[in-house]
């Protein structure tokens, strides 16, 4: 399959570096609200729907993760930006991975939060994806969002909690269920020794979607990565714990750029 063209917004100066954000499965653009304005005081930050997601096109399936990487790649030439640090949370991270692994030259910097080289069981993706165009995606996101947040921080933000709700019932049932499929059909695992981006892994510490193991994995494997933990934290840690995130998004986007 080609590359879609993307719906995408750009914050910040339009001569600085760039800074990537990629979403979760059945999450939009607008999930990472809380980290773009301090990001945008020092990078050009890009934030797109992944396609099947919000605003972006839902072609018919199966997608595979090279066809999500392809359209990363091509937002970025779009843009004319020849590197960018990149950002992605669960599907995000794993786009970013296989996008670090496979064009080496246009990743300067990979953060990889909530995410996996290696998530199955498959017939479980099979499952959901089945679940996605049959019944719609309304009847997952009860479920998915209480993975995504901890019960004790559902409880004190239900306005949150309706909005990523309707975030997820408002997902395209064939491209929620297509990236279902992607995700059942990947393993990053030889990927991650030739990834040669600076590269920080954050995990949330009560992520029930993509444990902390999961990311530990990953920071073992890629060289030099640094592996950050935040608690309490489910698997939008990014949601949960904003500042703490954004902060070392700064952190770790800044070293990389001085260091190359």
């Amino acid at each position: 399959m080609s590359a879609v063209t993307v719906s995408y917004t750009v914050d910040g100066p339009p001569d600085a570096p760039v800074v990537v954000l990629s979403n979760s499965l059945g999450a939009t653009r607008a999930m990472w609200a809380a980290q773009v304005p301090a990001l945008a005081e020092r990078f050009r930050v890009v934030t797109y729907d992944t396609r099947g997601h919000g605003r972006s096109p839902a072609p018919a399936g199966p997608y595979s993760l090279d066809d999500l990487a392809d359209d990363l790649l091509a937002l970025l030439d779009e843009l004319e930006v020849g590197r960018a640090h990149v950002a992605g949370l669960s599907l995000g991270g794993m786009t970013g991975m296989r996008l670090a692994a496979r064009d080496p030259g246009r990743v300067h910097g990979l953060a990889l939060l909530c995410t996996s080289a290696l998530l199955g069981p498959r017939e479980n993706w099979l499952d959901r994806a089945r679940t996605a165009r049959g019944e719609g995606t309304g009847v997952l996101a009860p479920t998915v969002v209480s993975r995504w947040v901890t019960a004790e921080y559902a409880a004190a933000n239900p306005d949150v909690v309706a909005r990523l709700r309707e975030m997820v019932a408002g997902t395209d049932g064939e491209g929620y269920a297509s990236c279902c499929e992607a995700i059942a059909d990947m393993d990053l695992r030889a990927d991650l020794p030739t990834i040669a981006a600076p590269t920080l892994v954050i995990s949330g510490a009560e992520d029930p979607a993509t444990p902390p193991e999961h990311q530990r994995a990953i920071a073992d494997a890629i060289p030099g990565a640094r592996l950050l933990t935040v608690s309490p934290g489910a698997h939008l840690a990014n949601i949960e714990q904003p500042s703490e995130i954004t902060a070392a998004l700064l952190a770790h986007f800044d070293a990389a750029g001085s260091a190359r």
